[in-house]
């Protein structure tokens, strides 16, 4: 593994990808600090799973680069990918062997395995070692397949939709263990989800791809406190509230509304008040608020 001065642990430099004649990414330029964690967000079939997939060398860059602990995970996979642990949707594990085997198995490409952390793990999931992967429920494959990804303490955590299907008790499992794996010092995180409240459990650093562009790229605190949330109160009854500048929506009727914007609460209140209006109150966005704001409805699947 290389040596990388800038502190940098994945460097994509103007990638493109398309499908045909569909543009799946446009010109992503995107930097991964060491001990970062950040959440990747987008609505269905935005390039989540895509760009997801050229980061692990599973797909080759058409135009530009990427470069993973200063590498080309397609040039150099087994370098790169011994220093990265992956859990995908499909929780793609062999239903043939025991759990013991797959942890076995998984030691076997990554000598920094860390067999008191796995046999904690399996505990704390009430996981015996002599089941086999093809008799396990749904969530019981999901912490499988968690182990297999941070038990042997990867530099790199790449989780791509994690709780999607599961119920709220194995959810809760697993983002306990993920974010233990997270306060291991200098550790990375790309954290993909279409459950909002856990990436901003999770995260301190959001990405927002639109249409495979990125449109924010914010640390969270700074995403938050840039945009707000107000309620208005009008003299007049509105039938329709005027332009007002950065308001993204717009909820409301008559004499009361509602705005999310990304402008100063004082510039909005000298602007309502100019409309015989007022600011009546206004807070920090979540980060469910903001996305809905930037690119519309929450899918709940990801499209491959």
């Amino acid at each position: 593994m290389n040596s990388n001065t800038n502190n940098l642990v994945v460097e994509i430099d103007r990638l493109e990808r398309r499908f045909g004649k569909t543009h799946a990414l446009s010109n992503i330029n995107l930097k991964l600090e060491r001990g970062g964690v950040y959440g990747l967000v987008g609505a269905n079939g935005a390039g989540k799973t895509t760009l997801i997939k050229h980061i692990l060398g599973l797909l080759r860059c058409q135009s530009g680069s990427v470069r993973v602990f200063g590498e080309d995970p397609v040039q150099q996979p087994q370098s790169v990918l011994s220093h990265i642990g992956y859990l995908s949707e499909e929780r793609d594990i062999p239903d043939w062997m025991s759990i013991a085997e797959f942890c076995d198995y998984v030691h076997a490409f990554h000598p920094s395995w860390d067999e008191s952390y796995a046999q904690e793990l399996l505990q704390t999931f009430n996981l015996g070692r002599d089941k086999r992967l093809g008799e396990l429920s749904r969530g019981m494959r999901a912490q499988v397949a968690l182990i297999g990804a941070v038990a042997h303490k990867p530099d790199l955590l790449i989780l791509d939709e994690p709780s999607s299907g599961l119920d709220a008790i194995v959810r809760k499992d697993i983002l306990n263990a993920v974010v233990r794996t997270i306060s291991e010092e200098g550790r990375t995180v790309l954290f993909s989800s279409h459950l909002l409240e856990e990436v901003e459990r999770l995260s301190d650093h959001v990405i927002m791809i639109q249409d495979g562009n990125i449109v924010m790229d914010e640390p969270l605190e700074i995403l938050g406190q840039s945009h707000h949330v107000s309620e208005l109160r009008f003299v007049e009854i509105q039938t329709q509230l005027p332009a007002l500048s950065e308001v993204l929506t717009v909820s409301g009727e008559g004499r009361s509304w509602h705005v999310i914007h990304c402008g100063s609460p004082d510039q909005l209140s000298d602007a309502v008040r100019s409309l015989r209006g007022e600011l009546v109150s206004t807070r920090n966005a979540s980060l469910e608020e903001i996305f809905i704001a930037r690119v519309g409805r929450i899918d709940k699947a990801e499209a491959r």
